[in-house]
């Protein structure tokens, strides 16, 4: 009799104390998450990155802060324009009502003259008793037909007067009407300039904080870039800002340079669009020392030009830009007293091979003052 050997029972494999806790918490919760987030094990950076959208640099948001800004400023122009031809439409109004006024005056006159005239040659005596009177029953008659002419003049005078009085109230509340639209447009006016306003602080105050801390990390930030209106600079040069205030100029003397001024300042609030002069290229974009946040142009004509103290730059080394282009925003980073934008032309890109740039603009057609 042969005998089998018995094998013995198959040792049941240990399943991990991590596997088991996700099993037991996808058991306990009702959910379908996957096990290295239940167990809080370490994603890889490649897969978050992939479900989650990357976020919204302040840059990016100062951007789009000011196309806002900008948006509501071409509806307040659009508004005021508005407001000036209803203004001028209620004052032409206000003219014509005048002289309708006159004319219903003047037609008021004229039927207290006939009504006098009138009364003055015996409107009141029956026509039998001046017939029983006259010494010439025709003269009674002609008197008589002259009468009823006057009559229907006074009628037709009268009627004229209503008729005027009429549109002249019809005009008057018009006129009333247009004002009272004029007063609703101006109110709407000034709280879409107040919005506008509070848009404006709020875009500065993040701009100059993105500037500052730029500068003191000594590293820039990617471009902000800046919505642009392709059809905005039609001249080959243009001026550096718009709506400025011209204030230290080149090779001026004073406490805040080493030795002289190197360009020139054009004094703007936080935030105002800087623009290249002409057409050209980045050079460099710079972030820190006593310019602060700054660029440098290369144009085709050879000159560079240098755009300082800036709150963000928008564009980056190498790009090839438009006159007229937006390049960044103004701030007051760097050795810088207050909100203003350094400008400066040079022979070749680093400093100390600047020139005057006022003549320099005037010579390229773009005076400034």
């Amino acid at each position: 009799m042969s005998t089998r050997t018995r094998r013995p029972p198959p040792v049941p494999r240990r399943v991990p104390h991590r596997v088991l806790r996700c099993v037991l918490l996808r058991v306990a919760l009702p959910l379908t998450l996957p096990c290295t987030l239940l167990l809080g094990t370490a994603v890889p950076a490649t897969a978050a990155s992939a479900a989650e959208p990357p976020a919204e640099g302040a840059g990016a948001r100062v951007a789009r802060l000011y196309d806002q800004a900008a948006r509501a400023a071409v509806r307040y122009q659009e508004g005021r324009q508005a407001a000036r031809s209803q203004l001028a439409a209620a004052q032409g109004l206000q003219e014509r009502l005048a002289g309708r006024r006159q004319q219903a005056a003047e037609l008021r006159g004229e039927v207290g003259r006939i009504a006098r005239a009138q009364y003055r040659s015996g409107g009141a005596v029956p026509d039998t008793v001046k017939l029983l009177l006259a010494d010439s029953p025709a003269q009674v008659l002609d008197g008589q037909r002259v009468a009823r002419q006057a009559g229907h003049a006074v009628d037709r005078a009268v009627g004229a007067s209503r008729a005027a009085q009429r549109r002249l109230a019809a005009q008057q509340r018009r006129a009333d009407a247009a004002w009272r639209a004029l007063d609703r447009r101006n109110a709407s006016l000034a709280r879409l300039k107040e919005t506008i306003r509070g848009k404006l602080v709020a875009a500065r105050e993040e701009l100059q904080a993105e500037g500052a801390a730029s500068v003191a990390a000594g590293s820039c930030r990617g471009a902000a870039r800046l919505p642009q209106d392709e059809a905005a600079a039609t001249a080959p040069w243009v001026a550096p800002v718009e709506d400025y205030r011209l204030s230290a100029g080149f090779e001026s003397s004073g406490s805040h340079w080493a030795h002289r001024h190197t360009g020139q300042d054009f004094a703007v609030d936080i935030g105002t669009p800087v623009r290249a002069v002409g057409a050209g290229r980045v050079v460099s974009v710079r972030c820190g020392g006593p310019f602060g946040i700054h660029l440098v142009l290369r144009h085709d004509d050879g000159y560079y030009t240098q755009y300082a103290h800036l709150a963000s730059a928008a564009v980056e080394q190498g790009e090839r830009v438009r006159a007229g282009q937006w390049i960044g925003l103004t701030g007051t980073t760097g050795n810088s007293t207050g909100p203003h934008l350094h400008f400066e032309v040079r022979l070749t890109p680093a400093t100390g091979s600047g020139v005057d740039p006022v003549p320099w603009l005037a010579d390229h057609g773009v005076p400034v003052g």
